[in-house]
């Protein structure tokens, strides 16, 4: 028997999206079982009922820095708004403010702890070398300006904002390149959910129309990447377990007149204290040309000042290919040395 579009079951009053697949399956009565439980129906029904508040409450928290996809949402947004279910104008605002409010957040923690919040922010990365030796070479190079496309970079938008505090980037500046970026990233995704409206459409009423399976499916693909990132993780940390040598060995080495070269794999241009004396300097990932000279047992000692070493780690392991057999990281980096009380020249 037939259902109406009026009798389908209750799940609180809700303008519905005219999707054309799903209509046709209510009629048919195919979708009553699922039409309170499934995630899409519920997403539906929150977004228009409501939409901006919790347009705003999803970007702020993304932006903050928890791992949920905020995008997708803005792009629903934009589809719901071509079928006139909300208003494109105050969905904008609403993801602005709540990107600004986040940017903001993370400007002034960098302004005021520098890098301890960067260390923070890299270490719970499932990438910490790009989160920041990449952000700082892509920062040095294009200045506030990159905070336009921010957004866009995988790890690159919350370091990139706290980088801005911690270099004591002007406020304004920071605000001005921050909110164009910002609106570029909402406007492109409410205007894909306007475009591409109807394909939307099409896609949602499949994943009703699978019920239980579209759940299935969904949160399979979401394991997927979950364990495609927790292996990423794991294989970085193996590449971590290596051994370090301390600030006071090393020290003790120099001060007895032991040979040891160092080499300084921080990025030019982040260099505010100088180097540990006689370190070399790692241009971009090209290394050193006075280390071919070098024989195969020289002690290299590889300094960064970034989490657990990491660049530090691997840059030790592209030398120990070369053949390089005495490599090793500086524990605690720059920052270990200078707090021992040890000299840096300039």
């Amino acid at each position: 028997m037939a259902v109406p579009v009026n009798a389908a079951p209750a799940c609180g009053h809700t303008r519905a999206l005219a999707f054309r697949a799903l209509r046709a399956a209510r009629h048919q009565g195919t979708l009553a079982p699922f039409a309170c439980r499934f995630p899409v129906d519920f997403l539906l029904q929150t977004l228009s009922q409501y939409g901006i508040a919790f347009v705003f409450a999803m970007v702020l928290i993304e932006q903050l820095g928890a791992p949920i996809p905020a995008f997708p949402v803005l792009m629903l947004g934009g589809t719901l708004a071509a079928r006139g279910e909300l208003a494109l104008a105050p969905l904008f605002a609403a993801a602005m403010a709540a990107t600004l409010i986040a940017d903001n957040l993370w400007y002034w923690a960098g302004e005021r702890l520098g890098r301890r919040v960067l260390r923070f922010m890299c270490k719970v990365s499932l990438t910490p070398d790009s989160c920041v030796r990449q952000t700082e070479s892509i920062f040095l190079r294009f200045g506030p300006a990159s905070l336009m496309v921010a957004k866009f970079v995988p790890g690159f938008a919350s370091v990139s904002t706290a980088l801005s505090g911690a270099l004591h980037i002007r406020r304004a500046t920071f605000v001005f390149f921050d909110a164009i970026g910002s609106a570029l990233w909402i406007g492109l995704g409410l205007a894909l959910g306007w475009l591409f409206a109807s394909a939307i459409e099409d896609a949602l009423a499949t994943l009703s129309e699978l019920g239980r399976w579209g759940l299935a499916l969904l949160l399979a693909a979401v394991l997927a990447f979950v364990a495609s990132k927790w292996w990423q993780r794991r294989q970085f940390q193996r590449q971590l377990a290596s051994e370090r040598i301390s600030v006071e060995t090393l020290a003790a080495r120099m001060d007895s007149g032991e040979p040891a070269v160092l080499l300084d794999v921080r990025v030019p241009g982040s260099l505010p204290h100088g180097r540990i004396p006689g370190a070399l300097q790692m241009q971009g990932k090209k290394l050193p040309g006075e280390l071919d000279a070098l024989a195969r047992d020289t002690l290299l000692v590889v300094y960064c000042a970034c989490p657990n070493e990491v660049s530090a780690v691997q840059v030790a392991q592209r030398l120990q290919r070369q053949g390089f057999t005495r490599v090793l990281p500086l524990l605690g980096g720059v920052d270990a040395w200078l707090a021992a009380g040890r000299p840096l020249a300039v």
